[in-house]
């Protein structure tokens, strides 16, 4: 899937093959019982310069320690269309991804991204694109809404408003902290939104965001600075 992704230029080809892939994105299975490691995925972007910095980071159970990172930087390859941001961000995250591989004994249990899942206008977000490419349980997690309505979640640490979009829940806004704004979460792949809940609050402990997103934020971040020093 990654060549074909690679050859996609235009918007029309990009929303086709949204919408062929979306075809095998699996959003209400079991997700994994057990999570031992959690990948975390997250892009930074440098837009006077058009580089952009893909990280990802392993953690693990129980107190999300960080295990294995990689990142990789280049060119913006294609342009800024609300709800084809996969486009732009999937290579760098496969190619830290491929090269965080290796560093493991055995591929990770669940993977979160800091994007949209099946919430997306296309039902195919970031968190989709990327669970159906490596065929691992997928969940995405945004700072903003993107599609559909909702209500306010509860005050407390757990309490959710779902996600309406065409008369269906398409995720959930979520509360991870007592008294501090949600989060949007929605499935990505090979996953349930009760599931993906579950685990995110997990992996939310202490902040508002995941560990995972926070961890891969500081790389990607850190990763853009490196290579804005070579342009």
């Amino acid at each position: 899937m990654s060549s074909r992704h690679a050859s996609v230029e235009t918007v029309e080809d990009a929303e086709a093959l949204q919408a062929e892939l979306r075809r095998l994105v699996e959003a209400d299975v079991p997700g994994p019982e057990q999570v031992a490691t959690v990948a975390g995925f997250d892009v930074a972007y440098d837009t006077d310069t058009d580089l952009l910095a893909g990280a990802v980071v392993v953690l693990a159970a129980p107190r999300w320690e960080l295990i294995a990172s990689a990142t990789a930087a280049g060119r913006v390859t294609f342009p800024y269309v609300p709800g084809l941001l996969s486009f732009r961000e999937l290579p760098p995250l496969l190619e830290a991804w491929e090269a965080v591989l290796p560093q493991l004994a055995a591929p990770p249990d669940l993977l979160v991204c800091d994007g949209h899942g099946i919430a997306h206008p296309r039902r195919f977000g970031l968190a989709c694109h990327l669970g159906v490419t490596v065929g691992l349980p997928t969940i995405g997690v945004a700072k903003t809404p993107f599609v559909g309505e909702h209500s306010a979640p509860g005050p407390h640490r757990g309490e959710r408003a779902p996600i309406i979009l065409g008369g269906e829940a398409v995720g959930a806004a979520l509360r991870t902290q007592d008294g501090v704004r949600e989060v949007y979460l929605s499935v990505g792949h090979r996953t349930n939104l009760d599931s993906a809940c579950r685990w995110v609050l997990d992996l939310c402990p202490r902040y508002r965001l995941p560990e995972t997103t926070r961890t891969a934020d500081q790389l990607s971040r850190a990763a853009l600075a490196e290579a804005r020093l070579t342009v």
